[in-house]
């Protein structure tokens, strides 16, 4: 994860709402684009279910990519997202919050365009935090051999590019293919390219009742067979038409081609929207041959898994003794009720509201060593963990004004392991994070000391603050 020191996020000024038609549902569908805070992403807001149930646009929350994506969290789902998604991703918008009255966003003319122009109504506000772009470090292949899908994310120095090449064994289509060599160029090149469909897949698909708000002059429908005119004329009905013909494009002549590539461009609008559910901005490139949604998503999952990796390793840093620490031996002496020879982290790094970092000092000096090996001494592994919990303790009582009056209780240890011996001249680095929020003075935590870059114990606590009984009281 890089941090691009001059660009910050941004979301919108004002909310805005755009209303239309879901492409399924055939439901009226009125969508809201919301300001929201830094670091909220992209979320979608259920105003028409009791509870407003929200839905986090992350690829972990797909649940169905047969004709469009659907995200699905809290008892909650939402449809057809990738359009909305791309348009967001496309003016570089990070946060926004989308009410939606509805199961699905409204598919307007099938393109991403009147999302693109109700943001730019809006207006943007930047923000004071810094936009985290994740940097494609190497080559991420994704293939599916049997539909020949091939995509690739490649590192590329500063930009977010895209190709996409289409083929459908379609005679009309042939094979195409569409690119932009950077981010800005998504509203002019891509953003008013429409959905494609083939007419046999429209015939299934109107049998079948699953097509409701085509008045079809939100998609461009490939013909890809001989059609009668008995058929026409009946095709004609269901958009509420005089008549509808076979343009020379080989498409029906319900709409014209606003780019003679206009399905590969499509399909390239689908895979920044569908990749925007990993969750930040990316910087790289990608490729794609014959991609779909459910190939975007898998794809997208490959990358995300990569970035926790990542995140995983950068939440290490390299203790450096030269940093003044945040608190001394005599400050945290002034928090926690040990002293020696019980008192077991001699300095606290970094302290914010859900993690801290403390430093403990192993050495020949403590006590300890009398009798545990003093051939060979080793810091026992249960005094990590006390160790541990003691930097765990500075971050709870850090939520209460006078951490003089409380102590900390241990409630539980789960899932410890000793990775490898401490001995006296190693100086281990803990790090405890807060599993979720304090209630009721109770802390979960996850914690991890090394010695060095090496994990030497990890462990998950879960500890109590209580209040101690005063003498004058």
């Amino acid at each position: 994860m890089h941090q691009d020191m001059n660009v910050k996020q941004r979301t919108i000024k004002t909310a805005i709402t755009v209303s239309g038609t879901g492409l399924h549902t055939g439901q009226p569908v009125n969508m809201t684009f919301n300001p929201a805070p830094e670091n909220h992403g992209y979320k979608f807001r259920r105003i028409d279910i009791e509870g407003k149930p929200i839905i986090d646009a992350d690829v972990d929350n797909v649940t169905d990519t047969s004709r469009g994506t659907t995200i699905s969290q809290n008892g909650a789902s939402v449809s057809t997202i990738e359009h909305v998604l791309a348009a967001l991703v496309g003016l570089e918008v990070d946060n926004v919050l989308i009410d939606l009255d509805g199961p699905e966003t409204p598919i307007m003319d099938g393109s991403s365009i009147q999302f693109i122009d109700a943001l730019e109504d809006a207006g943007y506000i930047e923000q004071d935090a810094e936009r985290e772009y994740y940097h494609i470090p190497f080559n991420i292949h994704y293939t599916e051999a049997d539909r020949k899908v091939e995509m690739v994310a490649m590192p590329v120095d500063d930009e977010y590019r895209l190709t996409c090449m289409i083929d459908y064994n379609s005679p009309i289509l042939g094979s195409q293919h569409a690119a932009i060599t950077s981010i800005s160029e998504f509203k002019k090149e891509i953003a008013s390219s429409r959905t494609f469909c083939f007419l046999h897949e429209l015939e299934t698909l109107l049998e079948h009742n699953l097509i409701k708000g085509g008045d079809l002059n939100n998609a461009i429908v490939v013909v890809d067979k001989e059609v009668s005119k008995e058929e026409l004329k009946h095709l004609a009905k269901l958009f509420n038409r005089e008549d509808i013909d076979v343009a020379r494009e080989g498409i029906l002549n319900n709409i014209e081609l606003r780019h003679q590539n206009e399905p590969a461009r499509h399909k390239l609008l689908d895979m920044i929207g569908d990749l925007a559910l990993v969750g930040v901005p990316l910087k790289g490139h990608i490729m794609a041959a014959r991609p779909g949604h459910a190939a975007n998503i898998a794809f997208g999952k490959k990358i995300k898994a990569q970035i926790k990796k990542e995140r995983k390793k950068n939440l290490y840093k390299p203790y450096d003794p030269s940093v003044p620490p945040l608190y001394d031996t005599v400050q945290i002496m002034n928090i926690l009720p040990h002293r020696q020879p019980f008192l077991m982290i001699d300095r606290i790094m970094e302290l914010t509201k859900t993690y801290v970092i403390g430093v403990k000092n192993v050495t020949m000096n403590e006590d300890l060593f009398r009798g545990h090996f003093p051939g060979s001494p080793l810091f026992p592994g249960v005094l990590q963990i006390e160790a541990m919990a003691q930097t765990g303790g500075i971050l709870v009582l850090s939520t209460v004004p006078d951490p003089k009056n409380w102590l900390t209780l241990f409630l539980k240890i789960e899932n410890a392991r000793f990775k490898a011996p401490v001995t006296p001249g190693d100086i281990i680095v803990f790090r405890c994070d807060l599993m979720a929020p304090i209630r009721r003075g109770i802390a979960q935590m996850k914690g991890v000391g090394r010695v060095g870059e090496k994990i030497v114990v990890e462990a998950e606590l879960m500890a109590q603050i209580v209040k101690v009984k005063n003498e004058e009281e």
